[in-house]
């Protein structure tokens, strides 16, 4: 490593920590606290045992499981074997789960059981035939599936008891030190699945030289032994993954990690552990805010930490956070899970507008452009037209959907957004909000194709079209315009209950309005401008 420049390998990080800060502590979860030492043992303990249960290099592993201290263990354990990591949203359900399983090839399932929560285990029962013993899944509905692991004190039959496997691992530490150095920096590391057009989500690939990008970033942002970093984010999501988990190792701070994010439970969190970096979305920013102005704690020892910001709705809340949650002075950013972080990036000295209502400056790695719709020109400034980005993080692709990925290049190489944007003067970006229909919900992407072809299947409906409306806490939610199929008597609590269970809890409808005929184009297309008004005239009165 030179300055910000880092050449290795994910799986190696942890080592990287321990050798440079040994004893420091470097990860906290609920009332367990490690040192850097502890957790590159820890690491290399869950590769032994993975490797144990039959986990290879080149499998693809799903992590489906709340943020814990196991989660980050087995993340670089992946790593060091040369598997590539697929983090599950935690908010699937069994639609979600079938299509992602099938879809990455993967030979393995990694899950927990989670108190008060969602059974996952119990979801996967549904989708999964389990063996009667500990042997391989065989299961012709998911032909690549080898295994399912549950992490907990007691297991049923049917899977891995990993409890077992950790406690006794038998392969040696110099054949995972030999795998460990097989691997190569420009193989996949990870597969992160967003939401696309289609109606389905893609996996994103990334290499292991996405490391750079972070190190850049945490020098941008100074971070240093001395940061506490509160990561509320979830794992499976680019942004918790690299601000908490990544960055932690990279830098030295010592990351606070909480298994979901609670307003009250995170300023408690800030006041004890003198946490001075954090993170977030709108949501985020409201919710603390909220709570530390009701219930005032001693937050001095926040620092920075990057926020989402730039559209005109998200400026109000940005503005109350920096004010309420002093002395934070957060940086505003712009990234996507193809383009990964800092695509656009705020500086430390910004002055409170740009902190508050733009999305930062191009970041190191990266060039943008604003691309006019109607002639493929480069807009002028303060013109808007959809921003294009080239540069070394670009994701390798979408597993096995080479059309999608050719598709989602212009022919000289340059990422096609689908985002509005506009520069300022200054050459700050200004982020406009979304050119598709595509949905955010509390930081989630929502496709409203998913969603209509899920409620195609009920037999009361006959056609369907989601529409965001504007939600103070979400920031967007999904409404769902409904032509009832003829002489039945469909009401909003059953199209919404036929969607609970089956996809995630953002992607479902909070409102249902019915129409007796969709307005449409000369084309035969739904009008939804038409659909968003309506919604907007109607859910506001």
């Amino acid at each position: 490593m030179s300055g910000y420049y880092i050449d290795i390998a994910f799986g190696d990080l942890p080592k990287f920590a321990a050798d440079r800060f040994g004893t420091n502590e470097g990860l906290v979860f609920e009332s367990r606290r490690y040192t850097y030492s502890d957790i590159a043992s820890q690491v290399d303990l869950h590769a032994r045992a993975l490797m144990d249960v039959g986990v290879c290099a080149g499998d693809h592993v799903c992590l489906w499981m709340l943020n814990c201290d196991d989660w980050i263990f087995l993340s670089f354990a992946l790593a060091r074997i040369g598997a590539v990591q697929v983090p599950l949203n935690t908010r699937f359900r069994t639609r979600d789960l079938e299509y992602v399983l099938r879809q990455s090839d993967s030979s393995t399932l990694i899950t927990h059981t989670v108190t008060g929560g969602p059974d996952y285990l119990d979801m996967v029962r549904e989708l999964v035939t389990l063996p009667g013993n500990r042997h391989r899944v065989d299961d012709k509905n998911f032909p690549k599936l080898e295994r399912v692991i549950h992490l907990g004190a007691t297991s049923p039959a049917g899977v891995v008891h990993f409890s077992d496997a950790l406690a006794s691992p038998h392969t040696p530490a110099h054949q995972l030190e030999e795998q460990a150095t097989a691997v190569q920096l420009d193989a996949p590391v990870f597969m992160m699945y967003t939401s696309g057009t289609t109606g389905f989500p893609k996996g994103v690939l990334h290499h292991h030289g996405l490391l750079r990008n972070i190190a850049e970033r945490g020098f941008r942002m100074a971070i240093t032994p001395n940061d506490v970093i509160l990561n509320y984010l979830p794992l499976f999501h680019a942004f918790g993954y690299s601000e908490g988990a990544l960055m932690s190792l990279l830098t030295g701070a010592k990351q606070i990690l909480t298994a979901n994010f609670d307003a009250n439970e995170s300023l408690d969190i800030i006041e004890r552990e003198r946490v001075s970096i954090m993170h977030g979305f709108e949501a985020h920013a409201k919710g603390l805010s909220e709570v530390q102005q009701q219930t005032p704690r001693d937050l001095s020892s926040l620092r920075t930490g990057i926020f989402a910001a730039g559209m005109l709705s998200a400026t109000p809340i940005a503005e109350r956070a920096v004010k309420t949650l002093s002395p934070l002075q957060p940086i505003s950013g712009f990234g996507m899970t193809e383009l990964w972080l800092g695509v656009a990036l705020g500086a430390l000295d910004d002055d409170f507008e740009h902190r508050t209502a733009t999305s930062g400056y191009p970041g190191i790695g990266y060039e943008l452009r604003i691309v006019a719709e109607d002639d493929e020109r480069l807009c002028d400034v303060g013109e808007p037209g959809e921003l294009q980005v080239r540069g070394e993080h670009l994701m390798i692709g979408y597993y096995n959907k080479p059309r999608e990925t050719a598709e989602a290049y212009t022919a000289d190489g340059w990422f096609k957004t689908g985002d509005l944007a506009l520069w300022l003067e200054d050459g700050y970006l200004r982020f406009l909000g979304r050119i598709k229909d595509m949905l955010k919900v509390g930081g989630e992407n929502v496709d409203p194709m998913e969603v209509e072809g899920l409620l195609l299947e009920h037999p009361g409906v006959h056609q369907v079209a989601v529409v965001g409306f504007a939600d103070e806490r979400l920031s967007e939610v999904a409404v769902a315009f409904v032509e009832r199929a003829p002489e039945t008597t469909l009401e909003p609590d059953e199209v919404i209950a036929f969607c609970k269970g089956k996809v995630a809890s953002f992607k479902v409808p909070r409102h249902v309005l019915f129409l007796d005929e969709f307005p449409m184009t000369a084309s035969g297309k739904i009008r939804k401008v038409e659909l968003r008004e309506r919604a907007r005239e109607e859910l506001s009165s």
